[in-house]
């Protein structure tokens, strides 16, 4: 079973920037894709980003291409997001999860971190 824990969340202005960090434990991740997830306000949660951990490809959402970055840390075992230019639109709980490579069900989630930018 594999543990997500997510932090770095918190208030910013637009324009500004943030770094989400996802610690996991339980298991090695190199067959696993991790993603950012998002979920607003009386919305539906939606992909933000993935990164596959073995060879590190990534995909994101065209709302947020060329803003945002996903990242990892083989060492640390931990997936990041670098959130630039960030927008009103981009106020949500974010989250972690993680999937089998070779699957499509996002099994593991954390738990989230708000993420709240002002006009």
């Amino acid at each position: 079973q594999v543990q997500l824990v997510e932090s770095g969340g918190g208030l910013v202005q637009a324009g500004g920037s943030l770094r989400l960090s996802c610690a996991a434990s339980g298991r090695t991740l190199s067959s696993y894709v991790m993603g950012w997830f998002r979920q607003a306000p009386g919305k539906e949660r939606e992909f933000v980003a993935s990164i596959r951990w073995s060879g590190g490809s990534t995909s994101y959402a065209d709302s947020v291409k060329g803003r945002f970055t996903i990242s990892r840390d083989n060492a640390k075992n931990t997936v990041y997001l670098q959130m630039n230019s960030l927008k009103p639109e981009d106020t949500a709980v974010y989250y972690c999860a993680g999937r089998q490579s070779y699957g499509t069900i996002w099994r593991h989630w954390g738990q989230g971190t708000q993420v709240t930018v002002s006009s």
